[in-house]
């Protein structure tokens, strides 16, 4: 059990919460502590007498607070080794007391970059130094020194040196060390994320904090992708998305969600989106989320049945109604007007999510998993820019095509490769999603809006990457479609440009091309 008993602690956070009753209850237990700059501060406020970090060093904190703790009276004291004659000879003569614990968290980086506009200086700012490096010094010498960095560990403690008499045990002195150096490998990471993705390329020379191993356990999951396969969630997927209702999240409900969402931040008028296999089956805008849902639902109301459904802004009554009217596995909406959470509380298995803040504030990176490594590359959150665009063709598209096509651009994003989307200014029309060859994903597209009996005439179509044959073309010419957007490239664009002119079809060109393997 190897207790040890708790004498000495230093206190310095970034968040405050809990501090000043675990300062107080450490002082009950004849603790005498030791504070920094705000931290120390609000511990005075509550009543807790402490020490400044100062009066131990002899030195003042200095550069604005960048080097406060960075000193031997500290370091000494949370590395030196009891049982070692040497250490204990050496701190004599330099009159260094031992720490026994340190309680400390960090500088907000996380939340300082997750924010919009932050500059590069002022991130750079929420860079803590002093701070890892005392957890690291403390969860190092773990048989001798008691750690905490996250606040909601301050009950284990406190209970702990209740049932001891003041002192910790070395099996949770161990677990404490180890949730330092998850945090700080962590943190570390994330600094070199976001390094990474204010830099021109994401290839730096560590991997990116977002795929480290180090990232905590959220939950383990039923199982993976299919039954036989096991799966566990990691990271803070529960802050961006707090389930309200129904039955636990699975895998693939989780990765549908994030596509779902995905998708629909590419809209800012009411949209709904319907997503089936993280593939959407369906998008539309309108005045109402009710007139939204409609569009998206009509796309393909076969493939909706079991789907994931996400809106983006509160769900109101007349919508849920819709909704409910099919087996939906998850909703998911910002907020739900009163009386629609009680009114889809009635199926009890079904997932209701509320999603909690916009996924663009993250800097996001993406990952595969190959043999013996990952591939890693920045997200496709590239925007259409006008002098991007280029028509090609002798006909150029009126202003409701260009809408149909930036409509039916933004979704194809969206959609596994190869992808064909038909769309209107406010709506898809018609999907063929993951196929081997374009002119396939464009013959499903046309056969599933038949099948849902949509009219393809007056449709514009986008396509993921360029036609590599005219064949893809005409497919969407004989389907009605009179407007195409594409990223263009192709060694025979003259050839599809000159069948759309035959065809009198106007065409633009992006220059950028939406592959999703």
């Amino acid at each position: 059990m190897n207790l040890l008993t708790i004498r000495r602690a230093l206190l310095s956070v970034s968040n405050k919460t809990g501090i000043a009753d675990l300062g107080k209850r450490l002082t009950e237990f004849g603790v005498e502590i030791i504070s920094t700059g705000g931290t120390l501060k609000a511990l005075h406020d509550a009543g807790v007498n402490a020490t400044s970090v100062s009066d131990v060093t002899g030195f003042p904190e200095i550069l604005d607070g960048r080097v406060k703790t960075l000193h031997p009276g500290i370091h000494a004291a949370l590395l030196a080794v009891p049982d070692d004659s040497s250490h204990r000879k050496q701190l004599e003569e330099l009159e260094i007391e031992p720490i026994d614990l340190v309680v400390v968290n960090l500088y907000p980086f996380e939340q300082t970059v997750a924010k919009k506009g932050i500059t590069l200086e002022e991130a750079v700012e929420q860079i803590d130094i002093g701070g890892p490096a005392m957890l690291r010094s403390t969860a190092k010498n773990f048989k001798y020194k008691t750690v905490v960095v996250d606040p909601a560990d301050y009950k284990e403690i406190l209970d702990e040196m209740m049932k001891h008499r003041g002192a910790t045990t070395e099996e949770t002195r161990f677990e404490l060390a180890q949730k330092v150096f998850a945090h700080t490998s962590r943190y570390d990471a994330r600094i070199l994320e976001y390094f990474s993705s204010v830099g021109t390329s994401p290839a730096t020379e560590h991997l990116p904090s977002i795929f480290s191993v180090c990232l905590p356990k959220s939950e383990t999951l039923r199982y993976g992708e299919n039954p036989h396969q096991r799966a566990a969630l990691y990271g803070n997927f529960h802050s961006f998305f707090h389930k309200l209702h129904g039955k636990e999240l699975s895998y693939n409900n989780i990765v549908d969600i994030q596509a779902a969402a995905e998708l629909l931040e590419e809209f800012s008028h009411p949209t709904a989106v319907i997503v089936k296999h993280t593939n959407p089956c369906g998008t539309g805008s309108g005045e109402t989320l009710a007139e939204a849902y409609a569009k998206a639902f009509a796309t393909d109301s076969k493939s909706a049945y079991g789907g994931i459904v996400a809106v983006n802004r509160a769900l109101d009554m007349t919508t849920a109604g819709e909704i409910d009217k099919i087996f939906t596995e998850v909703i998911i909406a910002p907020a739900y007007e009163e009386g629609v959470l009680e009114f889809l509380k009635r199926k009890k298995d079904r997932r209701i999510i509320r999603q909690e803040q916009p996924l663009r504030t993250q800097h996001a990176l993406t990952m595969k998993q190959i043999a013996g490594g990952v591939l890693v590359q920045t997200e496709d959150a590239v925007d259409l820019l006008p002098h991007q665009l280029k028509v090609v063709t002798k006909r150029a598209p009126s202003e409701s095509e260009r809408a149909a096509m930036f409509f039916a651009w933004r979704v194809a994003k969206h959609v596994k490769s190869n992808a064909i989307v038909y769309a209107r200014a406010d709506r898809t029309a018609g999907i063929g999603a993951g196929q081997m060859s374009r002119v396939d994903a464009s013959r499903i597209a046309v056969s599933k809006a038949r099948d849902a009996g949509i009219d393809l005439h007056g449709t514009a179509v986008a396509s993921d990457a360029y036609f590599p044959f005219a064949d893809g073309l005409l497919e969407a010419v004989n389907a009605g479609a009179t407007a195409v957007i594409q990223p263009g490239g192709s060694v025979r664009d003259e050839e599809v440009i000159r069948a759309a002119d035959e065809n009198h079809i106007a065409m633009i060109t992006t220059g950028i091309r939406h592959f999703r393997h």
